[in-house]
């Protein structure tokens, strides 16, 4: 794990409540403060950049599994850092938004195995989204490697690499969209007269339970969203009141700009990155 960021740091708390022990993860940061603290919390090994201008590298060459999770920006230039370093065999997975496949590759020895995947942070609790677009040189046996162990911690969808900024803006994004339903429920709540704890509570239980009903039914073919919108909707009822706001304000073509928002966004830091590389 090169990086311990919040990415990073979700793929490797799931991993942990999986079938992965402490000892067969080693990580990197940039700062000594910071690999104490993530070692302590995690029991890994961590290396510190600031103590080990190698630690990158050293990281790497032990690995099988390689998890590049800095920033966008960064992702190249770390590749590139090394990939001298890394076993032919070793499978680099990059958890960042915008790195193509082909940038990937590009940085990297010839006939690397490369995955771009895109995670999101519920990965932390088990209940996680990710996608994975195996490169060019990476073997089904690696992509089943990788789809299982992040399957331990969330639902995992190997896709075509034109669909990534689609799903970038569902469900990379979608966690953040629903912390904001939650922050904008509790303080409706809060207007309402509720204790702001209270409320705070009220919105997070019932997006979690509302979820998790949600899977359950879609997993056994029973319902979608809409046929579960559609029954708790009595006739001229509370809910169905609640329904007609949100669509009198305007919520349906908001969440798709907000989608469409995302998945543009990831397109244009592709260019971005390509231009500038």
């Amino acid at each position: 794990m090169l990086g311990l960021g919040s990415m990073n740091g979700a793929i490797l708390a799931g991993l942990l409540e999986s079938t992965v022990t402490p000892e067969q993860v080693q990580a990197t940061t940039r700062s000594a403060a910071t690999a104490g603290e993530r070692a302590a919390h995690y029991g890994i090994r961590v290396l510190a950049e600031q103590d080990d201008a190698e630690a990158n590298r050293r990281a790497a060459a032990e690995a099988d599994i390689v998890f590049l999770g800095v920033k966008p920006h960064g992702i190249l230039d770390l590749a590139a850092e090394i990939a001298e370093a890394l076993k032919p065999q070793a499978v680099v997975v990059s958890v960042a938004a915008a790195i193509s496949v082909e940038m990937l590759e590009a940085a990297l020895p010839a006939g690397q195995p490369v995955i771009r995947s895109m995670p999101n942070t519920p990965l932390s609790v088990g209940l996680g989204v990710v996608g994975l677009v195996p490169g060019s040189h990476v073997s089904p046996a690696d992509t089943e490697t990788v789809a299982e162990l992040l399957g331990a911690s969330g639902a995992v969808h190997v896709i075509e690499e034109s669909q990534i900024d689609a799903l970038t803006g569902i469900s990379g994004s979608g966690p953040a969209y629903a912390f904001y339903l939650a922050e904008q429920m509790a303080r409706a709540g809060e207007e309402l007269g509720l204790d702001p704890a209270l409320a705070a509570d009220l919105a997070a239980q019932t997006i979690y339970g509302a979820g998790k009903m949600l899977v359950q039914h879609q997993s056994a073919g029973t319902a979608d969203a809409a046929g579960l919108r559609r029954a708790v909707c009595s006739p001229n009822g509370t809910t169905e009141r609640a329904i007609d706001a949100f669509d009198e304000h305007g919520l349906p073509a908001a969440v798709r700009a907000a989608v469409n928002a995302s998945a543009r966004r990831s397109a244009e830091i592709t260019d971005e990155l390509r231009s500038a590389d």
